[in-house]
């Protein structure tokens, strides 16, 4: 299962997935351009077994409705991919009003992970791969306001979603020990994608365009891939990774601590979003 399967990193790694004549289940928001997207994948690897669903991971209710149609149609799962994700450069909310690049690149995927859990784990030896970035290196989050309350800017909105799935990856990983499911977290690397270049201002896109080292969105999912896939991976757990190897994250990510209260933090704004519309 990939999230955002249609477009970028998202689609790249479904097709590299399906090449493998894997069952890729491509979650998308959009029917229209997850079906154009499909087709393409299917005609690129001749691999009939791809599936379309809808979620909207800008609603934590959906995220709901979208795992107990999966429960009532697949009997398994054995590797999840959080790739999708946004970028905004003023300050947006979710339905659930949350902001929305935390939301949706973070907060969701920590809901469908934990919704999903029960069958990775009757599946296992299963993954779970989380989509993070270096830029979460580079902007301190914020953890007593990781939903930029009091001041935003996109690119420490997006520095905070990717440096909670840094956390989350290696809170899962204590969490899972002895399940034999897997996490790792995936690092694409500085890619141009719509995600990273919607709504930006056009200096912005003339910098990213000089930054050595770009790269394309099939090398951009090469982590996602080996994550997902590699069998020098069998029984390892916890890695961040770039390409095929792995890599160090920022400090505050090995703290305990933080790990915990984001988790705690995670469970109660769901909780909360989950009981509004009850």
């Amino acid at each position: 299962m990939i999230t955002g399967a249609n477009t970028g990193i998202g689609k790249a790694t479904a097709l590299k997935i399906a090449a493998l004549d894997a069952h890729v289940i491509m979650v998308c928001r959009n029917q229209e351009k997850g079906e154009t997207a499909r087709e393409e994948i299917i005609q690129a690897t001749n691999n009939q077994n791809i599936d379309l669903l809808l979620c909207d991971l800008a609603s934590l209710n959906d995220v709901k409705r979208f795992s107990e149609e999966f429960f009532n149609n697949y009997s398994s799962l054995h590797v999840l991919i959080n790739n999708a994700g946004v970028f905004r450069m003023k300050r947006e909310e979710s339905s659930d009003g949350y902001e929305l690049t935390f939301a949706v690149n973070y907060l969701s995927h920590f809901y469908l992970t934990q919704l999903l859990l029960p069958l990775l784990k009757k599946n296992s030896p299963s993954r779970i791969v989380n989509l993070s970035s270096d830029m979460h290196k580079f902007f301190k989050i914020k953890l007593k306001d990781p939903l930029l309350e009091k001041r935003f800017r996109g690119q420490q909105a997006y520095s905070n979603s990717k440096t909670a799935m840094v956390l989350f990856t290696y809170k899962l990983e204590r969490e899972l020990e002895g399940t034999k499911v897997s996490v790792f977290a995936a690092n694409p690397g500085h890619v141009q994608t719509q995600l990273t270049t919607e709504g930006l201002p056009k200096w912005y896109r003339k910098i990213s365009d000089l930054i050595p080292n770009r790269r394309t969105v099939e090398r951009a999912a090469i982590a996602s891939v080996y994550a997902a896939s590699s069998n020098e991976l069998e029984g390892v757990t916890g890695k961040y990774l770039t390409d095929c190897k792995e890599t160090k994250t920022a400090k505050m990510t090995k703290d305990i601590e933080n790990q915990d209260y984001l988790w705690e933090l995670s469970e109660r704004l769901v909780s909360k979003a989950i009981k509004k519309e009850s």
